[in-house]
């Protein structure tokens, strides 16, 4: 007789049902050649007893594997390991073990991308200056769930339980035609709207749809990774230009177009990713010039637009586009709160609708309760009120970083106040290795960027975002005699 109390290991304590367990480990047992084919099992009561389980559980676990055809009955003779499964080569039993075979290793080649290969930005509640991000303590929590409850209460319509439009949901669509109007002059219906999972998927979209294999897209020299990853893992060639208090270098684009033919640039113009500096108008108009005689696509990525404390806001590269060179892409990650992913593009029609089509073969639709709630939120005025009080509290801890960085470390760190954002693009001295800062400080309670992100191809710059949008003004503070004490010694 097989011993199936030592052959099938059954754990109580995973989430795995038991009855499963029970199957799943026979059928390994029969593909190991373990059990031959045709060998007679105890019957429910039994093997119950045998593995100290209930018998409805054994009876649960003979009916899932006599669905998938590895057991047989035969009336009044019993249970069998069906005769009609593959012929098997035996394995000895003490050479497969008994532990849980544990599938890190796939059985098939694929391919592996170091393109793709970057860290993933995850949240943490250790107290640190980020990359850029809200403080999502500001979000405004009880209105979105009350704005969950009046959508599912419309739940019976099958528009919003059903499959919806690839392009996302239709009054999260008009709420956004509204929105972009009035904040940023664009003049636009919902066939120019596609509501995407946050501004990456935006930015992807448009990558896909406008690049092709071999063509060349100019980005900074400093600049967002993230697209620079996307760009290449489309086959692009990635053409650098330079940055300096005025922006992007439009001269130095001019200059390429000259030598090749250009497809798409690649532009954060409202605060560049990410030294913050805003793009001056005069080169604004040149990049659109340049864009109506190449005729290439200006992929303007607007993550910041809503938080601007100098003066007001220029006006995105879309809104003076008459001729459809701009994809304008945006989120509400940075608004409300980076776990809701609702990002947008605004481009023209017959390109949304390309990149409804291809949207659909990777994420049929968005999430429509989701985005209708978030459209309850626009209506009801919430979003603007969010806006208004968060653009107040970050001007203040702008304020007071900034302030609190040029009085402790004037001589180690060099920045500029930025007149918008969430975060402060900070260089340090050489005599400062921000690497080995930024292990030093989290061992104290400080998560700082060690600078590796922002690196281009074979430079250290030995420069980071410091955010401080995300953390109040006491935090603020304790932050900084932290690095005070890390620096200073």
């Amino acid at each position: 007789m097989l011993p199936f109390a030592t052959l099938i290991n059954v754990e109580k304590q995973t989430k795995t049902p038991i009855y499963l367990q029970i199957a799943n480990k026979m059928i390994e047992n029969i593909r190991n050649g373990i059990i031959p084919k045709g060998t007679k099992i105890l019957g429910t009561r039994a093997m119950a007893d045998t593995l100290g389980v209930h018998r409805k559980t054994v009876v649960a676990a003979y009916d899932e594997m006599i669905a998938q055809g590895w057991l047989e009955t035969k009336a009044s003779k019993g249970t069998f390991i069906s005769l009609k499964i593959p012929e098997l080569k035996p394995i000895a039993l003490d050479k497969i073990g008994l532990k849980n075979n544990l599938k890190t290793k796939a059985g098939f080649t694929f391919h592996k991308s170091s393109i793709l290969n970057r860290p993933v930005l995850r949240g943490s509640s250790i107290l640190g200056f980020d990359d850029g991000s809200p403080d999502v303590r500001l979000a405004p929590l009880d209105e979105l769930a009350r704005a969950y409850r009046t959508v599912l209460k419309k739940g019976y319509k099958k528009d919003m339980l059903f499959y919806g439009d690839t392009k996302g949901e239709m009054s999260l669509r008009e709420a956004m035609v509204d929105y972009l109007q009035d904040s940023r002059g664009l003049n636009v219906t919902v066939d120019n709207v596609m509501i995407t999972r946050g501004s990456m998927m935006a930015i992807y979209l448009t990558i896909q749809t406008v690049v092709n294999m071999g063509d060349n897209v100019i980005v900074t020299e400093i600049g967002y990774g993230s697209s620079n990853m996307i760009c290449k893992n489309s086959g692009a060639n990635l053409l650098s230009v330079g940055v300096d208090e005025n922006g992007l270098k439009t001269d130095e684009i001019e200059e390429l177009c000259l030598k090749k033919p250009i497809k798409l640039v690649y532009v954060t113009p409202h605060h560049h990713y990410p030294t913050t500096v805003t793009m001056s108008a005069e080169r604004r108009l040149h990049l659109l010039q340049l864009a109506e005689k190449y005729h290439f696509c200006i992929l303007e990525d607007d993550y910041d637009y809503d938080y601007h404390y100098s003066s007001s806001p220029i006006l995105p590269l879309a809104s003076i586009d008459t001729e459809g060179y701009v994809v304008y892409v945006g989120s509400l990650c940075k608004t409300i709160s980076p776990a809701l992913r609702i990002g947008y593009i605004v481009a023209p029609t017959e390109l949304i609708d390309e990149m409804a089509q291809l949207r659909r073969i990777i994420d049929r639709q968005g999430d429509n309760i989701l985005e209708a709630a978030i459209a309850e939120l626009f209506r009801d005025g919430d979003i603007k009120r969010l806006l208004k009080k968060a653009q107040r509290v970050y001007h203040k801890r702008r304020d007071l970083f900034c302030e609190m960085l040029k009085t402790e470390f004037n001589d180690v760190i060099d920045f500029k106040k930025p007149n918008g954002g969430m975060a402060v693009w900070a260089q340090y001295d050489p005599s400062v290795s921000l690497p080995i800062l930024s292990e030093k400080a989290l061992k104290k309670g400080l998560k700082i960027s060690d600078g590796s992100t922002y690196n281009p191809d074979g430079i250290i710059l030995n420069a980071a975002r410091m955010g401080f949008a995300a953390v109040n003004e006491e935090e603020i503070e304790r932050g900084i005699e932290i690095l005070k004490e890390v620096i200073r010694g």
